[in-house]
């Protein structure tokens, strides 16, 4: 009896497969010990039943809150004297259709009063001659975002030119430029 313990402790747990097994066998004293305390489950309890009901963090009787609500836009708020976000958008394109015969050097000194420092950057070394010769052949129309954000959409012959125009000081400037054709 004296060898077999002396073999065990020298021979088996010295090796992988005898450390292995030792800590097997702990693990699953200490599982079958922690069964043996909480005693006998519920199966009625936990998260292994399902509801019978829906279940709701809201009152299904309240209003819309959620992101998809249609929001009435408010009215664009223009500063006394300064140009609408239609008249802008009208001298905007006015200019921007300006014609072959508009050098870019006028076409940019144009544009630049009616345009956010980040749109006159990327017109920067654009040419006229690109634009299209297109006409405008209806009013724009507004559609209004927040009181500093809107959106113009001006028809042409050729398709329809939208423009993005914000006022973060309550003076109309068109921030971004998208050629839509027909």
């Amino acid at each position: 009896m004296r060898r077999a313990i002396e073999s065990l402790f020298t021979r088996v747990l010295r090796s992988r497969i005898g450390i292995a097994v030792a800590i097997a066998l702990l693990v699953f004293g200490v599982i079958g010990t922690a069964r043996l305390v909480a005693g006998p489950s519920d199966a009625g309890s936990g998260l292994i039943s399902a509801p019978r009901e829906p279940i709701t963090t809201i009152d299904p009787h309240e209003g819309d809150d959620g992101v998809i609500a249609t929001l009435v836009p408010q009215s664009p708020k223009t500063l006394p004297g300064e140009l609408t976000p239609e008249e802008t958008a009208t001298r905007f394109t006015t200019f921007w259709l300006g014609g072959p015969a508009t050098t870019a050097e006028k076409w940019q000194a144009d544009l630049r009063p009616l345009s956010t420092p980040g749109l006159t950057e990327k017109l920067a070394g654009v040419d006229p001659a690109a634009v299209p010769m297109v006409r405008m052949t209806a009013q724009p129309t507004v559609r209004p975002r927040t009181e500093a954000f809107t959106e113009v959409l001006i028809p042409l012959d050729a398709g329809r030119l939208r423009l993005e125009l914000v006022a973060p000081d309550g003076r109309w400037l068109v921030d971004a430029v998208d050629w839509e054709r027909e």
